[in-house]
């Protein structure tokens, strides 16, 4: 089992799970790299994973930088929840553009500059992306988006890159912040540490050669994922 992760590039590397994978991949002795439209600490772009162009001249820039990527893990995510006659329309397809989209151009830019043989792929979805919830329309759209595409991009990549599906349940980071009191956990809701999420990254990433983690769902053992 390899331990060192590598050079690793993290979409939504600034906040969140984002910045929890990167300091589990700096812990295990590897090298983060991250992707956010805010800095982050350590070696990275600044782009919107939502400007398909921007995201790809970043990637190109970074790669020729490390001299490529050894993993990419893709944990950029965003949400306006609401009713579907309620949110804006341009906020309700950003969802889409940041959470479906990004995740896809982000895996694109990277693609090259993987190994063609032991990279890997670990995408980042929601139980949201398995199981259906009112006001909650433009989130689950994108996470069950990001399911087929994962699944699909597992068969595509076979014997290529590894692809892992991470679905994690709620998290105790900023996702929730400046929402109305409607839409944010209660004071007893049970989270999960994004730090555990992250070991469920390195874990996948840690595999030998010829074995791969299809898929993992992780959440607390009340899945409170959405209030």
């Amino acid at each position: 089992m390899n331990t060192n992760p590598g050079r690793v590039l993290v979409s939504g590397g600034a906040s969140g799970l984002g910045a929890a994978v990167v300091r589990a991949i700096a812990d295990a002795g590897g090298k983060p790299y991250t992707l956010d439209r805010q800095p982050a600490e350590g070696d990275g772009v600044v782009a919107d994973v939502a400007d398909t162009a921007a995201v790809t001249a970043a990637v190109t820039e970074l790669a020729q930088q490390t001299g490529g990527f050894d993993a990419v893990v893709t944990a950029a995510g965003w949400d306006r929840p609401g009713r579907l006659a309620d949110v804006p329309a341009d906020d309700w397809e950003q969802v889409i553009k940041i959470d479906l989209l990004g995740t896809a151009a982000v895996i694109r830019a990277a693609l090259p500059h993987l190994p063609i043989s032991g990279g890997h792929v670990v995408t980042v979805a929601s139980t949201l992306g398995l199981r259906a919830l009112s006001d909650a329309t433009a989130y689950c759209a994108a996470k069950f988006g990001v399911v087929g595409f994962t699944r699909a991009l597992t068969v595509e990549l076979a014997g290529q890159v590894d692809v892992t599906l991470l679905i994690p349940g709620g998290m105790r980071t900023a996702f929730f912040d400046g929402r109305t009191e409607q839409y944010r956990p209660g004071a007893d809701a049970a989270l999960n540490d994004p730090a555990y999420v992250a070991n469920a990254v390195l874990f996948a990433l840690s595999q030998p050669p010829g074995c791969t983690v299809r898929e993992l769902i992780l959440c607390p053992d009340r899945e409170p994922s959405y209030p």
